[in-house]
């Protein structure tokens, strides 16, 4: 079954990234898909859309200059 929203230590961990890695690359990025929270708690998780991150990976891979 593939995931709806994963939180961002698994967005992380999809993208072959750390947490810190996921940060940075979400703040240098602006075609980088945001991430959103289900309630206004403090601690609520920030959750990131699977088809998102995967669009994203998708258009990254197209756009790549290949390496031979």
């Amino acid at each position: 079954m593939t995931p709806i929203r994963l939180i961002k230590r698994d967005a992380a961990k999809l993208l072959g990234l750390s947490v810190d890695g996921l940060n940075k690359l979400a703040a240098k990025d602006p075609l980088f898909p945001k991430p959103y929270k289900t309630s206004d708690a403090r601690q609520a998780h920030v959750y990131f859309d699977y088809a998102d991150l995967l669009a994203w990976h998708n258009t990254q891979k197209a756009n790549a200059v290949m390496e031979v």
